[in-house]
């Protein structure tokens, strides 16, 4: 059968070829219970060699299941359909349908070009975002890599395959078993290498791989086999990545090279710690380095703090942009200036017209503090130098943070600036298209998600979020809830079944038992299903009534008698009777038999079904 042919647990309908990895190929789809489109990712067959796997994977997939949150690429369904190939042997497939995301691949995207460091520090971002909803749901990723990680076409972030990489990895014990089909060995965590147990931090340690990818076009550590690139991460110290990229900043340094901890308690021990820190070095804030020298994991090793200074600007610095915009809105009357990059002086106003004051912050005292030293001058910073400056970036990275809040994250182009504010239109109860056509004539982003509802009619908006009335910047992505109608569920085939049996099987697939009415059968035994309405194996809305119809085990017998036995004999053996003609002579007929009916055996009325009836025939001569 050709794949495109190809039906999926009776329901999931293959389309077109639209991804292929080292365990499982994806397909788009429709889903031809609830029409919609989808993203079907065949698993390899080999996968469900472990008698357990089926158990496993479909516990991790129900678990990703209930997450549902805009960064993660939400999980509709799995499960492992059962075929015979034509040497008779039986074949598991596992599969999982996906929510269908149009847009690019990351891994695809770092192979065509170098991102700017914008991108990296904002897809990354997103990364934690997602992680940090995952794990508050008490589920690990385990398998963060680029290849799982989707930019959309409005320029978000989907994380996919959550929970997948943990059935597969329970069902193989070493790390060679698992080689090519749970991660890639550039993305392992020293834990995963040395085969040791995962948590939430192990997801951390990936997304500073990926993160070092994005900023310097590489993997922190590459081999020509899996055992040497694992190796590495168990005991090599990884080059920073500004040794690679010289335009990276120390305190961007400081992040990433925090997050490559070999040890999981010297990393950063949530994704909101992680996020947090690489909005802070943004605005040029390092956080403590640790030592990473290779000691046994029973010693704990002391922290080492690097001194907080201001940050050399290079001469080239992609968020050169960024501070400009800032200053340009000053020049404009809407803030004060915050950063100036020529002069490397960080400056803070205590005017009660400065963008912090606006925002409910006193900021105190003029804080003026000269950077001119660097790393390399040999000179380290006073006391009160140190101090001076950690008070003002402190004072400047709470403003910022607030700011990029209100604004909508314009800095990761999840908003827009910190003017001209957008108020979300109400689009509760349109169209979907409707919807969309106001939104984006706000200059908004939007990005749909379907819904079940028993409330809301197919096809319009339940709710947005931002909701109605809130205050956002430009291209800001709104996220709209549509009613994909009620829920549907397969109605099943009662026929034959007895009205206890029948009611059970409602209740198990969540419909209501209706009316009950009798009606005459001429198969059906007493008291089992004849009918229902719907229809068996129709696609309803949940908790819909059934009606049934039950059979009374009998039959309505018409009266033949005086009737032509060719039409005698029509009547009673008709789909609605379907009784057994036979035909006699009177008893003392002498004759031959005519083709009259003058008797018949079983008399005209309600009688049991299936009977055999005798047909007394009229006698000539």
């Amino acid at each position: 059968m050709n794949d495109s042919a190809r039906v999926i647990a009776g329901r999931y309908e293959l389309g077109q070829l639209i991804g292929r990895g080292g365990m499982a190929e994806v397909y788009s789809g429709v889903d031809t219970r609830l029409g919609r489109t989808v993203a079907i990712k065949l698993l390899k067959a080999d996968l469900a060699a472990d008698s357990s796997f089926e158990a496993r994977f479909r516990q991790e997939a129900q678990a990703s299941a209930r997450m549902a949150h805009p960064t993660i690429v939400r999980v509709y369904d799995a499960g492992d359909e059962i075929t015979v190939d034509s040497n008779g042997v039986e074949r598991h497939l596992p599969y999982i349908v996906m929510e269908l995301v149009r847009g690019d691949v990351l891994r695809d995207i770092l192979r065509q070009r170098k991102l700017t460091q914008q991108e990296a520090i904002a897809y990354a971002t997103g990364v934690l975002t997602a992680l940090e909803f995952s794990h508050a749901a008490g589920v690990i990723h385990r398998d963060i890599k680029p290849a799982n990680v989707m930019i959309t076409e409005a320029n978000a972030i989907k994380v996919m395959d959550f929970g997948i990489a943990r059935a597969v990895s329970d069902s193989s014990a070493t790390l060679a078993q698992t080689n090519g089909i749970v991660g890639t060995a550039q993305y392992f965590s020293p834990e995963q290498a040395r085969g040791e147990t995962v948590d939430h931090r192990t997801d951390l340690y990936s997304t500073g791989v990926l993160l070092y990818e994005m900023l310097v076009g590489r993997p922190p550590f590459t081999g020509d086999t899996a055992v040497s690139v694992a190796y590495q991460h168990v005991s090599e110290i990884a080059l920073s990545p500004s040794g690679v990229n010289q335009t990276i900043s120390l305190a961007i340094d400081s992040v990433v090279m925090k997050s490559l901890s070999k040890e999981r308690n010297q990393r950063f021990q949530s994704a909101s710690e992680f996020r947090s820190a690489l909005a802070a070095a943004v605005l040029g804030q390092s956080v403590a380095l640790w030592s990473d020298d290779l000691q046994p994991a029973t010693a704990p090793m002391e922290p080492i703090v690097e001194p907080v200074v201001a940050p050399v600007l290079p001469t080239v610095d992609p968020f050169d942009e960024l501070i400009a915009a800032a200053n340009e809105e000053a020049t404009a009357g809407i803030n004060k200036p915050v950063v100036s990059a020529t002069d490397e002086t960080v400056a803070m106003d205590s005017a009660d017209d400065d963008g912090f004051s606006q925002l409910g912050f006193a900021t105190g005292p003029t804080q003026v503090i000269n950077t001119t030293k660097t790393k390399s001058s040999g000179e380290p910073p006073s006391a009160a130098l140190v101090w001076g400056f950690g008070s003002g970036i402190s004072v400047l990275l709470l403003g910022l943070l607030v700011w990029l809040i209100a604004s909508g994250g314009a800095m990761f182009n999840f908003g827009g600036t910190s003017t001209n504010k957008i108020s979300v239109a109400n689009v509760v109860g349109k169209t979907y298209d409707e919807a969309y056509s106001t939104l984006t004539g706000q200059n908004l982003l939007v990005d749909k998600q379907l819904q079940m509802s028993d409330t809301v009619e197919s096809g319009l908006v339940i709710s947005t979020d931002p909701p109605a009335g809130v205050q956002v910047g430009a291209k800001t992505t709104v996220t709209v809830l549509v009613s994909a109608g009620k829920e549907q569920v397969l109605m099943p085939d009662l026929t034959g079944m007895t009205e206890v049996d029948a009611l059970s099987a409602l209740n198990a697939a969540g419909l209501t038992l209706g009316t009950i009415t009798q009606s005459d059968s001429p198969t059906v035994a007493q008291n089992l299903v004849i009918s229902s309405d719907p229809l068996p194996n129709t696609s309803v809305s949940a908790k819909s009534v059934v009606n049934l119809v039950i059979s009374t085990g009998t039959v309505t017998v018409p009266d033949v008698v005086n009737l032509e036995l060719i039409d005698a004999s029509a009547q009673l053996s008709a789909p609605t009777v379907g009784y057994i003609v036979q035909t006699d002579l009177a008893f003392d007929c002498t004759g031959t038999a005519g083709t009259a009916v003058i008797a018949q055996s079983i008399q005209p009325g309600v009688q049991p079904q299936g009977m055999t009836i005798i047909l007394t025939l009229e006698c000539i001569g």
